[in-house]
């Protein structure tokens, strides 16, 4: 197949971009070119801002592709921008929606894909929502051939997966078990959450690919596993050798105290905090054999090899530091008074 990915160097498409390259492919990644040197030698790259359309068109020229696959829509206008670029010109069209669409709190914790999109929470998933609806109106009235694909907390080796960090990025939690200190947890630590490892979702991303039965349709991917955020945080400790200092504080506390720019809102209140199991059987309908093999300890054990050995990724944080320090001392004092 012949397939273009808009993006393909991020946490999710890199190794989708790597597993498409080791085979039978012809693959394009249209982006900005921050990471070219990190992409396969026999894939062609299109180094360019996708905004700038008749920059993009003159690239391209009259090509045509067997699969678009979108990394970087999130608002509709750059889904409507893609459907004028690439209307008759690919016979699929995947677009990377997000697990955080899914109503909170949901009727049932079991989400599939027929549960329903509402997320009050968080602008980031109403506008994936949004996205959404366009593309499957374009569909139903055009004929435009949409797939849509809805990961959750997808990882890799460049940072580990935790709920409560700054800006910057998690180091700054494993620096504080590294030193000792305590780490926030959302919640009381028990709700469940699911983590899957961008190889893995590669594999059921790249089975929806010139799939017949995926045109017009909307599919969840990622890990069966489900593990509490105790045991996440419990996991990152023992790759970094140490017993994390595990500290509780309510999400919505969390939410209301944090800088509006953390936006804890919406990763908490709108995503992380809710306990959901998803159910692939649709996945694995369309695309038999599909499993993930990666448990979190494994995952996670690499990520942290990996981040330690390249200091470029240890970027420190201290204005999250300080506030952890802030929000433990105060509740810390909160306690003391109330005994």
């Amino acid at each position: 197949m012949k397939i273009l990915l808009i993006g393909g160097t991020g946490t999710i498409s890199s190794a989708i971009t790597r597993q498409l390259a080791a085979e039978v492919h012809e693959l394009w990644l249209l982006n900005r070119g921050t990471r070219k040197d990190e992409v396969p030698t026999n894939v062609k790259q299109v180094i360019a801002d996708i905004d700038q359309t008749d920059e993009v068109l003159r690239l391209l020229g009259d090509e045509q592709f067997d699969v678009v696959g979108e990394f970087i829509g999130f608002v509709p206008a750059q889904v409507e921008r893609d459907i004028r670029l690439f209307r008759g010109r690919t016979r699929q069209y995947v677009y990377i929606s997000s697990a955080s669409a899914y109503n909170k709190p949901a009727a049932s914790h079991v989400i599939t894909e027929g549960t329903t999109l509402a997320n009050p929470h968080w602008e980031y998933s109403r506008n994936k929502i949004a996205c959404e609806e366009l593309l499957m109106r374009e569909y139903r009235e055009k004929g435009f051939p949409v797939t849509i694909v809805r990961p959750s907390h997808t990882y890799c080796e460049r940072g580990v997966p935790v709920s409560v960090h700054g800006l910057k990025g998690s180091w700054q939690v494993l620096k504080r078990m590294i030193e000792g200190k305590p780490v926030i947890v959302n919640g009381d630590g028990s709700s469940l959450w699911t983590l899957t490892w961008n190889e893995d979702f590669a594999r059921g991303f790249i089975g929806l690919l010139g799939n017949p039965k995926a045109i017009g349709e909307a599919f969840q991917i990622m890990s069966d596993e489900q593990l509490t955020w105790n045991q996440i945080y419990e996991c990152v400790g023992n790759a970094l050798h140490t017993t994390p200092r595990l500290y509780h504080v309510a999400s919505d506390f969390l939410a209301a105290v944090a800088p509006a720019e953390w936006d804890f809102e919406g990763n908490l209140l709108g995503d992380k905090s809710i306990t959901v199991c998803f159910d692939c059987t649709k996945l694995k309908r369309a695309v038999p054999g599909f499993c993930c093999t990666t448990r979190f300890d494994e995952g996670v054990r690499r990520c942290v090899e990996h981040i330690l050995t390249h200091p470029e990724l240890q970027v420190e944080d201290p204005e999250f530091d300080a506030w952890c320090d802030h929000v433990i001392e105060a509740q810390e004092e909160l306690k003391n008074k109330l005994k």
